[in-house]
């Protein structure tokens, strides 16, 4: 039995989003537990449907920014500009002061620009002209890659994909479901018809609510026991940082949330390791288009090795 709140806002996006619930329940979990999400797959399966269909659901400014390699930070960020009627600089607000971002082919552009995101999606805020600007909240970033392409990309480097608390992959819907695609799109795209289910301030005690559920310390030394594995794998070159950990632990707080319960389980744990941790190891010897495959094959392998607590 999931939380009705959660449900209701799970429910809404599927609306728009056919056949894929998983990638929504992940979507909404990294959203309750404050983080952000990079989506690894293919242009047309759905990626952008996700982000507008969240966005309407819950009432809230949403900005798609489509990454160039041209793009500086001050795209995104924003800059003053001068009035000459009044004589005196006023600051334009770029896009990422909205409350869902849309960050589409993030390794489109140079790492100067992508770095721009870096303090606002650890910090929620961001430093422009030597000073200081909060960003509004809730602030949800959704990045989205081509896994597939290198030509002209920019490798994201491990210290900004550690930002991203989960990653995963929407995948092709099956022949049944892309049929129910076809017609439901006959008439215009379902996102726009989408009413919200959900008040901002409604997000936000979900989100206050999450931060409350209740980790026993065996749950906590079972994640631990996972995430110190990563580091001695004698596959792995890099493994997973204290803030992975934490990240890790907060994610296993909002999947409990999400099957209304207020205490995490093991199989929380289990079912989030490769989401949380596959993008934030570094496997040995591996080439770039075999990396996420290799990865989670080894988080699996972990989490085989790790005894489960009782």
């Amino acid at each position: 039995m999931s939380h009705p709140l959660v449900e209701k806002l799970i429910a809404n996006i599927e609306q728009a989003v056919i056949g894929k619930p998983e990638a929504v329940r992940l979507t909404v979990l990294a959203l309750l537990a404050e983080g952000h999400l990079l989506i690894e797959d293919v242009p047309g399966v759905g990626k952008t449907s996700l982000a507008k269909a969240l966005a309407r659901s819950l009432n809230c400014k949403f900005t798609r920014l489509q990454f160039t390699p041209d793009m500086l930070p001050s795209d995104i960020l924003g800059s003053s500009v001068f009035l000459p009627n009044v004589g005196e600089f006023e600051f334009r607000a770029g896009p990422i002061f909205s409350h869902i971002v849309l960050a589409d082919e993030i390794n489109r552009t140079t790492p100067r620009t992508q770095s721009a995101l870096l303090e606002a999606m650890s910090e929620s805020q961001v430093s422009i002209e030597g000073k200081t600007r909060v960003l509004e909240r809730p602030f949800f970033v959704l990045a989205t890659q081509n896994p597939f392409e290198f030509e002209g990309t920019f490798p994201l480097p491990e210290n900004q994909l550690d930002r991203f608390m989960l990653c995963i992959d929407i995948g092709y819907p099956d022949p049944s479901v892309e049929k129910e695609i076809l017609t439901t799109h006959r008439r215009g795209q379902p996102v726009d018809k989408l009413q919200p289910v959900l008040e901002v301030s409604q997000l936000e005690s979900l989100q206050q609510a999450t931060r409350d559920i209740r980790v026993d310390d065996s749950i906590s030394e079972y994640l631990l026991k996972i995430v110190t594995a990563t580091r001695d794998h004698s596959q792995l070159t890099m493994g997973v940082s204290t803030r992975g950990a934490l990240t890790f632990y907060r994610a296993v707080q909002a999947r409990a949330l999400i099957e209304n319960r207020d205490y995490a389980t093991p199989d929380d744990v289990k079912q989030l390791a490769i989401p949380v941790l596959a993008h934030r190891v570094v496997c040995q010897g591996v080439v770039r288009e075999g990396h996420r495959d290799k990865a989670r094959t080894v988080i699996r392998q972990i989490l085989d090795n790790t005894r489960v607590p009782a």
